[in-house]
């Protein structure tokens, strides 16, 4: 009984920090959690954020954060510091999108589907043009083309993304 106990006291600690890792609710991010497979794989099905996008003429932005990644909070939180002066400029011209993952999820386990795609994280960066095509890192984001589902431009990732908010805008404007 006190292991049963122990171990519902460490999913609930997990869930908890899983509710609190998200893009903040102000840029109206569409939060898709992975479908998990019996072999271990999490599938992002990004189909339908793309339908929602062209509907609305908007690109992606494509956030792909892990629940239990230090980095992913730091962007998080900066974003929410900065609300007044970024929520206008994603507003209009993107559709966010939140990808929920956790660090222990290898770039193998990670598939990303698209209209066009369904492959494991590295397949997807190389099939896309993504220069980033290596280790998974979080977080990472992606701006794509809401019909093709391709890169509008090569992006950064990691623990350097996006440290200023000229730096956000710089990235936001570049897309017309």
């Amino acid at each position: 009984m006190k292991t049963l106990h122990t171990a519902v006291m460490a999913l609930a600690a997990v869930l908890s920090l899983a509710a609190q890792a998200a893009f903040p609710t102000a840029y109206a991010p569409v939060e898709v959690q992975p479908q998990v497979s019996a072999s271990g794989q999490y599938e992002f099905d990004l189909r339908p954020a793309q339908q929602r996008a062209r509907r609305e003429g908007k690109a992606l932005y494509v956030y792909l954060g892990a629940s239990d990644c230090p980095y992913c909070r730091k962007y998080e939180q900066f974003l929410a510091a900065n609300l007044r002066e970024l929520v206008p400029r994603f507003a209009p011209k993107y559709l966010v999108v939140d990808l929920r993952s956790q660090l222990s999820v290898t770039d193998r386990q990670l598939i990303l589907r698209t209209e066009a795609l369904r492959l494991p994280y590295a397949d997807f960066q190389r099939a896309i043009g993504d220069q980033r095509a290596r280790l998974l890192v979080y977080p990472s984001v992606w701006l794509l083309d809401a019909a093709s589902g391709k890169p509008l431009m090569q992006m950064p990732a990691g623990a350097g993304t996006f440290q200023t908010v000229p730096e956000q805008i710089e990235i936001l404007d570049l897309v017309e």
